[in-house]
């Protein structure tokens, strides 16, 4: 027997039941508020705390971001080439995409206003030249 679901994206999917008696099942909907958890990196020379405030500013800005639990800002990474933050805001379970989505274009337009970079990874190549005597 098997379990026939369709996905928030219109695909089916065919469970056969022996996997669902013996697996985990993750429910996203079934609360009704979830976290949104996002990874922003900033560059090494900018500033953390106006990173930081200026996060904390996107989030306060956007209605659909509940008050509480209270929203989580922290660098959780120094990244090869960025200092990452995870930024948690709880949000109601069917606003979830669209806080996603809406917040990472605003962090991006307030970061480009505020100077703050997104970096690129990048590699250092050094090269050097081997001096060979002619005769």
């Amino acid at each position: 027997f098997n379990t026939i679901l369709n996905t928030p994206d219109n695909q089916r999917v065919i469970v056969p039941n022996s996997g669902i008696t013996s697996n985990v099942i993750t429910n996203v909907t079934a609360n009704d508020t979830r976290r949104v958890d996002l990874v922003i990196g900033i560059g090494y020379d900018d500033d953390i705390e106006k990173a930081k405030e200026v996060l904390n500013r996107v989030l306060k800005e956007e209605d659909r971001v509940l008050p509480t639990p209270e929203a989580n800002i922290a660098v959780s990474e120094l990244g090869d080439s960025s200092v990452n933050f995870v930024v948690r805001p709880w949000v109601k379970t069917d606003d979830y995409w669209g806080v996603y989505f809406g917040l990472t274009e605003k962090i991006k337009i307030a970061f480009d206003k505020e100077g703050i970079s997104f970096p690129y990874p990048q590699q250092d190549v050094h090269m050097f030249t081997e001096q060979t005597e002619e005769k």
